[in-house]
């Protein structure tokens, strides 16, 4: 190599100011040094502390904020309160941007059916080999006895219920926060269609039959039947997914 070449060097990215505030107020959050509900001091306070600008720490509190971290308010008393993530505020933040995703077409209906199927399978197994009898009640509290007699608007909501309620039978909290947002997105798109009688009495045996699969504890059967009770929904997502997109006249 002769001395008029360069030789590349290794370049470490230096991260940026408010990143790094935001970074060290994080670690203070999640170890608890910080407690959930305290009140953060104010800006021109952790600017001194951390040797900032005001600008600098109000962008790590912006960043703490998108992540649910923070929470703001105004008024007397007001200030920027610490907060912690929980499986609904998670599955929450999840749909907002999940919803988007598929309102740009981003996402295909059979990468949510697909997904959907790897989630709630082995749940429904999961479910049943570590029934709870809390857990059933509550299965079998989101199935209503008569749901012909009820509006459609509540028998998407007790059957989103349902389904919710068998994520969380299986004690596992990521399994709940991953398929929240996808029944949220899904039944959203149901909902646009029509769907007769007969559709919502399929619904409603599919669940019964879960239910008491699960409050036998009989993993296998718990898996086909909602393998099968998926594979019935299909058609009907896909037809809600074209009237959707379907451009307007």
């Amino acid at each position: 190599m002769s001395a008029s070449e360069t030789t590349s060097m290794p370049v470490r990215r230096i991260r940026k100011a408010y990143e790094q505030v935001a970074d060290q107020l994080r670690e203070l959050i999640v170890t608890g040094e910080i407690l959930p509900a305290q009140r953060l001091p104010n800006e021109a306070t952790l600017a001194r502390e951390f040797g900032v600008s005001r600008a600098t720490v109000r962008e790590a509190l912006r960043v703490l904020s998108t992540q649910n971290l923070l929470r703001t308010t105004k008024g007397t008393g007001g200030g920027s309160y610490i907060t912690l993530p929980t499986v609904d505020r998670i599955s929450d933040y999840l749909s907002a941007n999940i919803s988007l995703l598929s309102a740009t077409e981003n996402v295909s209906l059979d990468e949510f059916l697909e997904l959907r199927e790897m989630l709630e399978v082995p749940a429904a197994r999961l479910a049943a080999r570590r029934r709870d009898p809390t857990h059933v009640h509550d299965l079998r509290a989101a199935i209503p006895e008569s749901p012909l007699r009820m509006a459609t608007e509540d028998q998407f909501v007790l059957n989103r219920g349902f389904h919710s309620a068998l994520v969380l039978a299986t004690g596992n909290a990521l399994i709940a926060i991953a398929a929240q947002p996808i029944f949220s997105v899904l039944q959203t798109n149901l909902q646009r269609s029509t769907l007769g009688n007969k559709f919502h009495k399929r619904i409603n045996e599919d669940h019964l039959a879960l239910a008491d699969a699960v409050d036998a504890g009989d993993e296998d059967a718990a898996g086909g039947l909602m393998l099968d009770h998926l594979a019935f929904l299909r058609p009907m997502y896909e037809k809600a997914w074209r009237q959707a997109r379907r451009p307007a006249r």
